[in-house]
């Protein structure tokens, strides 16, 4: 039976480029209408782990992402209104967008872009507009970006980085587009930066406080009951919220065997997806830190490493040699084990000549070149996760290298290169996925872990 269209409240924050501050504007507004008693439901376009932490800090539930090229363009409603209804029904959606409004995949005419998924999911876009480098030439830039492509609707303009009200009017008069709010150049509310990008909120001490100061400061500056019209004008959205159970297509084992999912500092980068896939598997994901936690969880029987920073806190990691030695004995013995980017680093011999796990055959340092691709990786042979000839679609972030770069049976072919490290019970690269448009890596990682006596 066709599912009713849903009504969804929501609303795109884009811009004209990066850098003119999507993250501090969707949070800040996010974080501003939880405290005003709604439950709101935050989305970031592409496969960035780091903008969710934000929205997940301002609304106390999971930051999700939204990306055509991991999951597929027929995902995005579909997950679009699981992450509004998890784990509680949203009153509105605020997704923040990537790069410049029509920037996507290069060489595929804006595919994964912003406007990519406001249109695939039919939901009003307000553009982020820094004016601290210009004044009435913004007013062409917004018409331009409003009148580039017919299926995507720019309704709307919050200035940024704005140093007095002079500046305000001049930039409004010059707007043919409602302005919906103004915010203020404040040091105290920009998030830091390091070689990747902006810092994790989980690594950031004075988080709360900096959230708190945001939300005083748009709930000052930003017409919000404007924003709130803007969200209900989006139509309603048809077809069903995507369902991990009904993704994996079998009846979960007994048994509820935990793995060992890790967290802390180290380790901030997964999708939330992957967790709620394992669940509906019959596994029990339960989080450890392998910067404090001296062993794995009781009675782990599989383990996902994700993405994060250990480069940051090798030298913590290395202190911590009770859980490197039960990792690296678990690993040998063959409890099934997944491990991406930062995962990889840790399994190996050293990072930077850190002392690390020990379990995959190559030591890793941080190298002068960022790798930053969106490929599609094609499987060599069967493992832990996949079958042979089969294709998956991921992510690589990082600035480090591995030395090999691959082991006797790689985990991917990328660009017709072999990379990363696989086998039965392993399965470890530098490459990201997104479990929910791949939901069979999941299956085959949990049909293991149950296995796994």
């Amino acid at each position: 039976m066709t599912a009713l269209p849903a009504p969804l409240p929501r609303i795109v924050v884009a811009a004209p480029s990066t850098g003119s501050g999507k993250t501090t504007v969707t949070t800040g507004i996010i974080a501003t209408l939880t405290r005003r008693g709604l439950e709101v439901s935050g989305h970031k376009v592409g496969p960035d782990y780091i903008d969710p932490g934000y929205h997940a800090l301002a609304s106390g539930r999971p930051g999700r992402n939204l990306d055509p090229h991991l999951c597929g363009p027929d995902a995005m409603v579909p997950l679009l209104l699981h992450g509004a209804r998890s784990p509680r029904p949203a009153d509105v959606a605020v997704v923040e967008g990537v790069m410049g409004l029509f920037d996507g995949k290069v060489g595929t005419d804006g595919f994964s872009s912003t406007a990519h998924v406001a249109a695939l999911t039919r939901t009003p876009v307000v553009l982020v507009v820094d004016v601290s480098r210009a004044s009435r030439s913004l007013g062409a830039v917004v018409h331009g970006m409003a009148t580039y492509d017919d299926s995507v609707d720019v309704v709307g303009v919050v200035l940024n980085q704005v140093s007095s009200p002079r500046m305000v009017d001049e930039v409004r008069r010059a707007m043919r587009l409602p302005v919906l709010g103004a915010l203020p150049r404040d040091a105290d509310v920009s998030a830091p930066s390091r070689h990747l990008g902006l810092v994790p909120a989980a690594e950031r001490g004075l988080a709360t406080d900096a959230l708190d100061r945001l939300a005083q400061q748009v709930e000052a500056h930003l017409d919000l009951d404007a924003l709130l019209d803007v969200a209900r004008s989006a139509p309603a959205l048809g077809g069903e919220p995507w369902d991990p159970a009904a993704a994996l297509g079998a009846p979960p084992q007994s048994g509820r065997p935990v793995v060992a999912v890790a967290g802390g500092r180290a380790f901030t980068f997964r999708y939330a997806e992957t967790e709620e896939l394992l669940r509906a598997a019959g596994c029990e994901p339960v989080a450890f830190d392998p910067l404090t936690d001296a062993e794995l969880p009781p009675g782990t029987r599989g383990i996902y490493l994700g993405g994060g920073f250990p480069e940051v806190h090798a030298a913590e990691l290395t202190l911590n040699a009770p859980l490197r030695r039960e990792l690296a004995q678990a690993v040998a013995d063959g409890v099934p084990t997944v491990a991406e980017c930062a995962g990889l680093l840790y399994l190996a011999e050293t990072l930077d000549d850190s002392p690390m796990v020990g379990a995959v055959g190559a030591r890793a340092a941080m190298h002068e070149r960022l790798t930053l691709r969106y490929p599609e990786a094609v499987a060599p042979t069967d493992t832990l996760l996949t079958r042979a000839g089969e294709r998956v679609t991921g992510h690589e972030f990082h600035r480090t290298r591995t030395d090999p770069g691959h082991g006797a049976t790689p985990a991917w072919h990328i660009d017709g290169s072999p990379e990363g490290f696989a086998g039965p019970t392993l399965h470890a690269s530098y490459l990201h996925t997104h479990w929910a448009g791949h939901p069979q890596l999941a299956a085959r990682f949990a049909e293991a872990v149950h296995a796994h006596g």
